[in-house]
């Protein structure tokens, strides 16, 4: 299986390292693909706010923006997508859920990785659908349920 992930690091911090991202890519992606490009994008709060009020109608910075590639019939393209992850929130939401930093980073790849196969949470059956395949996926890494409510 290979997968090939352009990294851009527009801001600074303490960030996953290439080998990261490469292996949440492949682990998010490899049950379900044998090949595929993406880039991610890791932004500022005004990155992420500026694409999100512009694709989303939302003015306000947030953790991850997946932008599919719809690749022209007949084209042998496996170009699946954008994905921006806005730093900082990532760091403030790992915070203010008492979980680590870069399991955090791995749950948001995860789950930009889905939304660029086509996998939503636009209604409660597709969440559902949607929030298991994460689960296994992140288990696979060790990494606990994301959903998981804390007592």
């Amino acid at each position: 299986m290979s997968f090939d992930c352009d990294i851009q690091y527009e801001t600074a911090g303490e960030l996953p390292t290439e080998a990261q991202f490469n292996a949440w890519v492949h682990a998010a992606l490899s049950t379900q693909l044998s090949e595929g490009e993406l880039c991610i994008r890791v932004v500022t709060p005004d990155e992420s706010q500026t694409l999100n009020h512009t694709y989303r109608g939302k003015d306000k910075p947030t953790n991850v923006l997946s932008f599919p590639f719809e690749v022209p019939e007949g084209i042998p393209l496996q170009l699946l997508g954008d994905l921006v992850i806005c730093a900082e929130i990532v760091k403030q939401e790992a915070e203010e859920q008492k979980k680590a930093l870069f399991d955090h980073w791995a749950h948001m790849v995860v789950h930009g990785c889905l939304h660029l196969i086509g996998f939503d949470h636009i209604n409660d059956e597709e969440a559902e659908e949607m929030e298991d395949l994460e689960r296994k996926i992140l288990a696979s890494i060790d990494i606990a349920d994301p959903y998981r409510e804390e007592n």
